[in-house]
């Protein structure tokens, strides 16, 4: 999809973790906080673009002027994405989407020690992977991920990049989980590199939402 007039697109953006429900009260999540979305999201709308922001559950408030859409589990999210990728220009993948859920959701409560029993196994089944299988439809949208990792992080954020189809993938660690700061490289399909080193979010955010579709030969 090519930009609209004036530079204005329509831009979407996934945010914060999923919740997989393991019963009425209990789930696997993860530590996101979804700082980094919500902070593209709002740098999108300054940039002059129409947002629309999926966020998992977080304790934030709502950019002015953005549309958000409230989603727990990945496959509401996968869904969500499904139905607003269609119509717009850049997708930013920054949402911490959980990689397994339970096979089985419980209806009542886990109740495992009421019967004395110390160990307990919980089967779990793989989630979709939502960038995997939206960015095979890209097209000429521009689509950025993210890579959080712990170890031999670059070799990994390139595959990632190849292997999904980005544009862009942000490599961050661990540390920038709820903090304020954060330190990327954001690597381009063309074999660039770019580092940003304790930056706030909202700075980094607003050189993410300045990103150009990279040249490939």
């Amino acid at each position: 999809m090519s930009p609209r007039e004036g530079g204005r697109k329509k831009v979407l953006v996934t945010a914060g973790p999923t919740r997989e429900r393991i019963d009425p009260v209990r789930y696997l999540t993860n530590d996101s906080s979804g700082k980094m979305g919500f902070a593209i999201a709002e740098a999108a709308v300054a940039a002059g673009h129409e947002v629309t922001l999926i966020s998992g559950p977080v304790e934030l408030e709502t950019p002015k002027g953005v549309k958000r859409v409230n989603v727990e589990s990945a496959r509401e999210m996968l869904a969500a994405v499904r139905g607003a990728f269609p119509e717009c220009d850049t997708l930013f993948m920054a949402a911490a989407v959980c990689d397994f859920r339970p096979a089985r959701r419980l209806r009542g409560k886990w109740r495992k020690k009421d019967v004395g029993q110390e160990r307990a196994s919980l089967e779990l089944i793989s989630n979709p992977d939502i960038l995997g299988s939206i960015a095979r439809r890209k097209g000429d949208r521009l689509v950025v991920g993210f890579a959080l990792e712990t170890a031999d992080g670059l070799r990994r954020a390139r595959e990632k990049l190849e292997r999904k189809r980005m544009d862009y993938v942000v490599l961050n660690g661990p540390s920038a989980l709820n903090a304020a700061k954060t330190s990327v490289k954001i690597l381009g399909r063309d074999g660039s590199q770019r580092e940003l080193v304790n930056r706030t979010k909202r700075a980094v955010a607003k050189t993410l939402v300045g990103l150009r579709a990279p040249s490939v030969d």
